[in-house]
């Protein structure tokens, strides 16, 4: 979800569901150390329960990192060993690091003996075409003996060559019955599973099976769907009466703080609000004067304004 689901996609997605955790962009560990630390980790306390999601290899850096984390007030580090870009290969982390689970067992030690918040890992279910579940279990089992707990499951294996990132969510089989076995392979473990869910029965389904569900592109396309969550996984009916008017009222309310605070333009944090009327009558005209860089000037006020103005 790197450049999606920046702080101000989060702020979006906190007003929609209270009690969904939210996970940030992939940052990667030489970011943290070598960057400015606080552009990456700033964020706003409206957006928690929040993670940190960490791209490295490194034990010493990953322990680091995640003593910032938990400086800076995250709820959960997760290490990602699941994304399979070029970029990321190069850097000798993301989905790669499936191939050394003594390596990031090291990682994952370091970083649980710096912090008390959870270490979690999202990782894939296999490497390349090679389908095999006794990977995936063995990896599973190094991790929980340097004493991980939460495993975030892709129910899919990473590609490494021959497809691009975008093709690596779409072509490789999915095999949620993986991560089905894997609770049962392990039942004091926690398994959250990944990729492909697009429904709320689909939810439903997994949830009889493991222990959570984690929602990527398909939340930030249709944001709006997280406004059931509450009541229905979380038995908190307080946003009952949330509309979309009222959430795009409070984005306009934040986006102004952002400009005068920050000076940041209104479309860097609009974009992330352009699927909040998915499916409804006259959703594609909202978007249009939501994503005008020709209203650039205006305030966000006026731009919600034209957006809701009736075709002449």
């Amino acid at each position: 979800m790197l450049d999606w689901s920046d702080r101000h996609c989060r702020y979006l997605h906190r007003l929609l569901s209270r009690h969904a955790l939210l996970y940030s962009e992939m940052v990667t560990t030489g970011a943290l150390i070598h960057g400015d630390r606080a552009r990456h980790l700033d964020y706003s306390a409206a957006e928690l329960p929040l993670a940190l999601q960490l791209g490295g290899s490194e034990p010493a850096d990953l322990a680091q990192c995640a003593r910032w984390a938990q400086a800076w007030g995250y709820s959960e580090v997760n290490l990602n060993c699941g994304c399979p870009s070029e970029r990321v290969q190069r850097g000798a982390f993301g989905a790669c690091l499936m191939r050394e689970p003594a390596l990031v067992a090291d990682g994952v030690k370091a970083m649980l003996d710096a912090v008390s918040i959870p270490v979690t890992v999202k990782h894939r279910i296999g490497i390349d075409k090679t389908e095999s579940y006794d990977f995936v279990r063995d990896f599973v089992g190094a991790l929980s003996l340097a004493g991980c707990r939460t495993f975030i499951v892709h129910a899919r294996n990473a590609w490494l060559q021959g497809l691009s990132p975008r093709d690596n969510r779409e072509v490789p089989p999915l095999r949620y019955d993986w991560g089905y076995q894997l609770k049962k392979d392990f039942p004091m473990l926690e398994f959250v599973i990944n990729g492909g869910i697009t429904q709320t029965d689909q939810i439903e389904q997994h949830l009889q099976h493991v222990d959570g569900v984690m929602l990527g592109r398909e939340a930030y396309h249709n944001p709006w769907w997280l406004s059931e969550w509450d009541q229905q996984f979380f038995a908190d009916a307080s946003q009952a009466g949330l509309t979309r008017e009222s959430v795009e009222q409070k984005m306009v309310v934040y986006i102004t703080e952002q400009a005068a605070l920050f000076g940041t333009p209104w479309q860097a944090i609009a974009r992330h609000m352009l699927g909040l009327r998915h499916g409804l009558p006259g959703a594609r005209r909202w978007r249009q004067v939501w994503s005008d860089h020709k209203l650039k000037e205006l305030p966000a006020e006026q731009v919600m304004a034209l957006a809701h103005q009736p075709l002449a």
